[in-house]
């Protein structure tokens, strides 16, 4: 796993990050189309899920004397054939853009996964998000797909894209 020190901020995510970790999240789900939940999470419902995925998958935050962000892996699909197939996702708190910190989190993501012998991820992007397809496609993920208006958020259709890079 990431280990946290003064050079690598990346640790696995702790039951105990859910308050900052509810923070970051509901600020997309209240302001942006980026998730389509449309109800603020409460902490313990983060923190179910946060224990729902770990230690199967990894969930990676970035600390810099708090969580500035997370990044996470869940199974793409229940039915045992998609088994070595996960979706991905990266959040950063508001103010912590432009510093390279979804990159970095992603990378230690991507890397867990490989060292887990998963074989693919994807990555699901409400569109337009321009910065993160840039993201994904900086580490090697491409457009597979594109669904049009299959989400509804703020009184309007969202299409979302899928990205995909094999490990």
């Amino acid at each position: 796993m990431a280990m946290t020190g003064r050079c690598n901020p990346i640790r696995p995510a702790r039951v105990s990050d859910a308050e900052q970790i509810t923070e970051i999240y509901n600020h997309y789900v209240l302001r942006t189309h980026i998730t389509f939940e449309e109800q603020p999470v409460d902490t313990a419902s983060m923190a179910q899920r946060i224990r729902g995925i770990v230690p199967s998958l990894p969930w990676l935050v970035w600390e810099e004397r708090q969580v500035l962000g997370y990044a996470y892996a869940t199974k793409w699909k229940d039915r045992s054939a998609y088994r070595n197939s996960v979706e991905s996702t990266v959040y950063l708190r508001s103010d912590a853009f432009g510093n390279g910190i979804g990159t970095r989190l992603y990378e230690a993501l991507v890397a867990e996964l490989c060292n887990l012998g998963l074989h693919s991820v994807v990555g699901g992007i409400a569109l337009p998000n321009a910065a993160s397809i840039a993201l994904h496609e900086k580490l090697g993920f491409t457009k597979i797909g594109h669904f049009q208006q299959v989400g509804r958020k703020f009184e309007r259709w969202i299409d979302v894209g899928y990205w995909q890079r094999l490990l």
